[in-house]
């Protein structure tokens, strides 16, 4: 046996990964998310009393593309570019940082804006939440400064005024901040967007620790109203600029979304897992006739209620999903109920599976529950392109919505519309692997590899095809690539969970390792490298 032809195991197993993953829920109760370029940009602008200041600058300046904007691919990168861009203009102008370090990054920025991002139709550019909020307000304000500059740094910068993209107006920003300075009571939504609406929000004291689970919005409101006047807010915020060395994440606080997808996860796919009594409780919040919430201050959502609800099912603590009609609708089920301007998928792939989950422990239950299981499966199938993937609002990537469809259909699916769904869109998978053994949208990625993984290994085919393209995308999961990974999540720009994608990469491990074990392939199971031994 060659030396190249063997690889060292140095992870820990799956199991043991798990354990050390579900460890972390309980001593980061807020969450674990990426750093965020608009909300680590919107403190520079607005909150540089905060410590980690120059931190968070630097951080701006090292996130910058080489093309002058910021986040991901395609229209993703607007709002970051704009929060950016505006920040370091904030920056400039309060002189207190080398001019001629911020001169040239400000002006790439206001030539990617003027240039592609904002000449894109509204049509064209990705539906995430509050855009047309965050977008009039960000160029208004990048307008005003430009206006507002010495002459001799002016001078040196492009200054045609930005335009808002043709088919976005400011109309419903100025409707939403007339209603605030009218003393009107706002959506519960909206607190997440408090930064862009100069708004206060309506629970706002010393208790209160996160506004909207957004670091920028609960900085908005503290450099409005005082730091001493919310005493619980200066201290979260302290903490997570702490945790992040200066720049900070967003959303956050997000702990039962991040421990319900971690361990409705990870049981799934029949990893053990033994989570602490205090993350249960959480969990157990769900329950209630409201339902529960992504983290504190956004509200009460099908979404996480769903998952919280299969979590606690799968954890052997089966609970009556009840709390979900509030969310029915003529379409299926909506996030939130009277506030939401689409369809979501994955959300109702979601509420089939606590349905389901619930249906199975109680084949007794109600007609009601059965009859929503085999909506859902009709539902389901009736949203799938007809290439065979499912596409969602709540995430950038094809293979999360897919795998999340898939994986509901398959378990309690009912009828042939189900099963053919689940079908079609393990072909699709099938023929979009990368030469490299990778799925993604834009480039390969363990997350969406992960994701592409599940969907195999959920669909009754057992073709020899679908045994080399799991043991190339197990392969591949077992590459460290030394990149972090890639932000994929809708929010105000694209997040990454990072402990969620970490969970769903384990599952997927898992899966794969006994799947290929089962087919006589010689692989050990681990958290992210594997041992292949070739005599």
């Amino acid at each position: 046996m060659s030396e190249s032809s063997s690889r060292v195991l140095t992870e820990p197993t799956t199991d043991a990964a798990a354990r050390e993953l579900i460890a972390g829920l309980a001593l980061r109760p807020w969450g674990q998310v990426a750093a965020s370029v608009y909300e680590s940009a919107r403190l520079v602008a607005d909150a540089s009393w905060l410590p980690g200041h120059h931190q968070r600058i630097g951080f701006l300046l090292r996130e910058q593309r080489p093309d002058g904007a910021w986040g991901p691919p395609e229209g993703y990168a607007l709002v970051p570019t704009l929060s950016a861009t505006d920040a370091l203009l904030a920056v400039l102008a309060d002189g207190l940082w080398s001019g001629a370090d911020l001169i040239a990054p400000v002006a790439r920025g206001l030539d990617a804006l003027s240039g592609r991002l904002l000449a894109t139709h509204a049509r064209a550019l990705p539906d995430t939440p509050a855009l047309d909020l965050i977008v009039p307000a960000l160029v208004e304000s990048l307008n005003d400064r430009l206006v507002r500059l010495d002459r001799v740094v002016a001078d040196r910068l492009p200054r045609p005024p930005l335009t808002l993209p043709a088919g976005l107006g400011p109309d419903r920003l100025r409707a939403v901040r007339a209603a605030v300075a009218a003393g009107a009571a706002l959506p519960a939504k909206l607190a997440h967007f408090y930064e862009v609406l100069d708004a206060t929000p309506s629970d706002a004291g010393p208790t209160l620790t996160a506004v909207g689970a957004s670091p920028a919005a609960t900085a908005g409101w503290l450099t409005a109203a005082g730091p001493d006047v919310g005493p619980a807010a200066h201290a979260f915020l302290r903490e997570l600029i702490r945790d992040g060395d200066g720049p900070v994440p967003c959303p956050t606080p997000i702990t039962v979304f991040e421990r319900a997808w971690v361990l409705s996860g990870l049981r799934r796919a029949g990893v053990a897992v033994d989570p602490a009594a205090t993350v249960l409780r959480t969990l157990a919040a769900a329950t209630g006739a409201g339902g529960v919430a992504t983290g504190e201050g956004l509200p009460t959502d099908a979404d996480t209620t769903s998952v919280t609800l299969d979590a606690l099912a799968r954890l052997g603590r089966p609970a009556d999903p009840a709390s979900l009609w509030a969310y029915e609708t003529a379409d299926g089920f909506c996030t939130w109920p009277g506030s939401e301007d689409g369809f979501s998928v994955t959300t109702n792939a979601h509420v089939l599976d606590a349905f389901g989950q619930y249906v199975n422990v109680r084949p007794g239950a109600d007609a009601r529950y059965h009859r929503a299981v085999e909506r859902l499966s009709v539902v389901l199938p009736a949203h799938q392109l007809p290439e065979g993937p499912w596409q969602d609002r709540w995430h950038a990537s094809p293979y999360y919505a897919t795998s999340c469809c898939v994986l509901a259909l398959a378990e309690f699916g009912r009828g042939g519309a189900a099963a053919e769904a689940v079908d079609r869109a393990a072909r699709w998978v099938l023929e979009n692997q990368r030469a490299d053994g990778s799925w993604g949208r834009w480039g390969g990625t363990a997350e969406e590899t992960a994701y592409a993984l599940q969907v195999l290994l959920a669909a009754p085919t057992g073709a020899p095809r679908v045994d080399d393209a799991v043991a190339r995308g197990h392969a591949y999961l077992h590459q460290p690539s030394g990149r972090p990974h890639p932000p994929l999540w809708y929010g105000k720009e694209l997040y990454c969970p990072t402990a969620i994608v970490r969970a769903t990469v384990l599952a997927a491990c898992r899966l794969a390792s006994v799947h290929l074990a089962d087919a006589d392939r010689s692989v050990v199971d681990c958290g992210y490298q594997a041992t292949k031994t070739t005599t």
